[in-house]
């Protein structure tokens, strides 16, 4: 009985941290060519003035792309309107085949 209320503890915890189940790497790259315009094909960008996406950490770039979409805690003449027809699942697919990339 320790256990269950252990793990039903732990369940609700993780859930109320905002901590998001990887998402699709593939469907991720599928919809990452709008990003690639200012990101690079591979996440790299050529420009110094568009951060790397690949690499990061995939709940860093959930994080940050949902903060462009909301309009939060960020806010981008270029990224707001980039990110806001992104759904939950679409944000964590690419947030997970950037990071899958690897750092460039």
């Amino acid at each position: 009985m320790k256990k269950l209320v252990s793990a039903v503890v732990v369940t609700v915890a993780v859930m109320a941290s905002g901590v998001a189940v990887a998402g699709d790497a593939a469907a991720g790259k599928a919809k990452s060519a709008t990003c690639a315009g200012c990101h690079g094909a591979v996440g790299v960008s050529n420009n110094p003035l568009w951060p790397n996406l690949a690499g990061q950490k995939e709940a860093y770039l959930a994080k940050q792309i949902k903060a462009f979409r909301d309009g939060t805690t960020r806010s981008d003449p270029m990224m707001t309107p980039m990110a806001k027809p992104l759904t939950d699942d679409d944000i964590a697919n690419l947030a997970a085949y950037y990071s899958s990339l690897g750092a460039k």
